[in-house]
Formats: structure tokens, sequence, C-alpha cells
């Protein structure tokens, strides 16, 4: 009986990548001619057949996880299991102590309520210079958040801190799970550890453990999700339309 090899790969992901391995999109420059192809996961991963797990926004940056263990994917994505992704957010502004209890306790984004969220302010995180800089108003400074999410609806988090009038400015992913960003520069991909990879299974093990106890309800309140199908064809699923036709998410 043949192993198959499964591949897990953390990459941090520049500013102005498409999360997707090909640009199908169609643009426009200025002056109405066609524009250029934007850069994608090809440019910077050679490794065939693994998928990004979840969603990141061209203009976000920051931690991605790429496999082509479905299984394990559509665990790791499925809002069912609740893991977390955390941020960290450059906002135009100071937040307020009311409006960060607001993000922690869930704001209206396009009429849906977001979950509940661990939310902090922060000093600036040592990060190299963005390759496009931010816009910056002599007015008005800036300030960092970071946001700890169960949950990743498209482009939540600059939503989230634009509804609570702290626009973002900067967007970087920093962790999945205990994932982190740590030894990682911007472009660069490795294979998950042993370690990481066993601690990653024994996360997804655990979660669905305490979902069969529970019935399927998660002890913090957060709603039932129903699922139907293989995982593998779900995750499938979900990958073609996050890296040919969906929309990316923060």
């Amino acid at each position: 009986m043949r192993c198959i090899l499964l591949r897990y790969l953390l990459f941090n992901k520049p500013y102005g990548v498409l999360t997707q391995f090909t640009d199908s999109g169609s643009r426009q420059s200025g002056d109405g001619t066609a524009s250029e192809l934007r850069p994608t996961l090809k440019q910077f991963i050679d490794v065939p057949d693994v998928y990004p797990v979840g969603r990141l926004d061209c203009d976000s940056e920051g931690l991605l996880l790429l496999t082509d263990d479905g299984r394990l994917a559509s665990r790791l994505i499925h809002p069912q299991y609740g893991h977390e992704r955390t941020y960290w957010a450059q906002v135009e502004g100071i937040p307020t102590p009311t409006a960060i209890q607001q993000l922690q306790d869930g704001v209206v984004v396009k009429g849906y309520t977001t979950q509940q969220a661990r939310v902090r302010a922060i000093a600036e995180p040592q990060l190299p210079e963005r390759s496009v800089p931010i816009r910056y108003r002599k007015s008005i400074p800036t300030s960092w958040l970071e946001l700890c999410l169960t949950e990743g609806k498209n482009r939540q988090v600059r939503r989230m801190t634009a509804a609570v009038g702290f626009p973002t400015l900067r967007l970087v992913r920093s962790k999945l799970a205990f994932l982190t960003l740590e030894d990682l520069e911007v472009g660069q991909w490795r294979e998950l550890t042993p370690a990481e990879l066993k601690g990653l299974r024994s996360l997804v093990e655990t979660e669905r453990g305490d979902l069969r106890r529970t019935g399927g309800k998660r002890s913090s309140g957060r709603p039932k999700h129903r699922s139907s199908g293989n995982p593998s064809q779900r995750y499938r699923r979900s990958t073609r339309r996050s890296t040919g036709r969906g929309r990316s998410s923060k």
C-alpha cells in the first residue's frame, strides 16, 4: 500500500499578494488599458497541490497555513470548531476603552453581530516596512490593536474597527491557533515541525471530542453550525472558492 506524504506549510504572506495560485481577475488601469496581473502564491511557493487554509486579503499580511490534508484543513476553517486567529491592526486614531469593549462584545457588520473576541491595545509590533506605505494624516495619530477571533468572515477585522470609528490602515495576521510568525521572514515559507503538526492534530481532535460531549454545542455559547458531506470534499469546495473565484477575508 503506497504511503501518501502530506505537506503542511507556514507562509508569511506579503502585502499585495493574492491568497491563491492564479490571478484570474480582470482589471483595468487608470488609462483604461489592461493592468498587470497581481502576484500570487505561485511566485513564492513551488509545492504542488497545497491549498491555503482560510483566507487573507490581498492587502493584508502575515501568517498563512497551506496543506494538502483536506481533513485537517476542513476542521481548522469550519466555524463549528472556532479555532483562534490573532491579528495586529494599525488603526487610525486612539481607540477608547468603550470602543475596545464594543469590539470584544461584538459589533454589527452588514447585519451580522460578530462573536465575542479578545481585543487589547498593544505597543507597535516589530514589523518590516510595508512594500506600499500606509496613508498617514498629520492631524490624526495611529495606534495598534491585537484582536483574537474565532471566526473569519470577509474583511471582518477591517469592518469591525470601522464600525467603532477607527479604520484599519494595516493588518497582519500574527497567529493561527498556537502557530506564529516567529523567525519567518516576509515572503518565506517553511514546513511545520513534527511537534507543531502533532500539536495541531491534537488541538483538532480535542475540539472534536468536546463537541461530541456537548452534543455539538460549544461551551462559549457560539451557535451550532450544521455541515454535510465528506470533510475533504467540503475543504476542496472552500479552497476552490478562496483560490479562484471567491473573495479573501480580513
